[in-house]
């Protein structure tokens, strides 16, 4: 049996609560953006995270609501997003805190930054990856703000790499769950795709 959901009637936090219950794993956009000002970095991860092409390789995150990074990327045109690994598990949901608008969670959680290739945001140093980017463009969706940003360079720390591939098993990296919970890549299983020319018949 199953129960009924209705979003029409619903109130917007329960039913909020629900879709990040069972839209899981989310991967996590570790975004850092500077102030219009120049002067701040901020840190923020989101959730709402994924690639959303190939050529050109574009990513894209949602902010829900107009927070700062949203204004800063609106402001600048760039952003980084660093990869969020299981290590910097307490870092990565300290920056999730609503500092005041001219506080940088870079320092006031006590991450340290590096400078990036080619776009003015830092990255978090300890990360092992980042995506240096540029903005693509941006699709208001009611509450939300897709921000689409164009990868114009990748940096990898060459630990996490296997053959010059990133290595799952190094990555670790973290997910959002459903409430106050975080995934792990605690199991792993592999299997590759049947091509229909050798797809079993009879």
């Amino acid at each position: 049996m199953r129960v009924d959901f209705d979003p029409k009637t619903m109130p917007r936090g329960d039913f909020y609560r629900l879709l990040t219950a069972v839209v899981v794993p989310r991967p996590i956009a570790w975004v850092s953006t500077v102030s219009p000002d120049g002067f701040t970095a901020n840190l923020a991860p989101h959730s709402f995270f994924t690639i959303a092409c190939v050529e050109p390789p574009i990513v894209q995150f949602t902010s829900v609501g107009r927070k700062d990074t949203l204004r800063n990327v609106e402001a600048s045109g760039e952003f980084v997003v660093s990869f969020a690994p299981e290590e910097l598990f307490e870092q990565i949901n300290a920056t999730g805190t609503d500092f005041p608008a001219g506080e940088g969670e870079f320092e006031a959680v006590g991450i340290r930054p590096e400078p990036s290739l080619l776009v003015k945001p830092p990255r978090v140093a300890a990360s092992p990856v980042a995506l240096e980017c540029r903005l693509h463009s941006t699709v208001r969706l009611g509450d939300s703000t897709v921000v689409f940003g164009r990868v114009v360079h990748a940096a990898v720390d060459d630990s996490v790499l296997v053959d010059g591939h990133p290595e799952i098993t190094r990555l670790r990296p973290l997910s959002r769950l459903g409430r106050n919970q975080w995934g792990t890549t605690a199991g792993i299983r592999e299997i590759a795709r049947i091509p229909y020319g050798e797809w079993p018949r009879g």
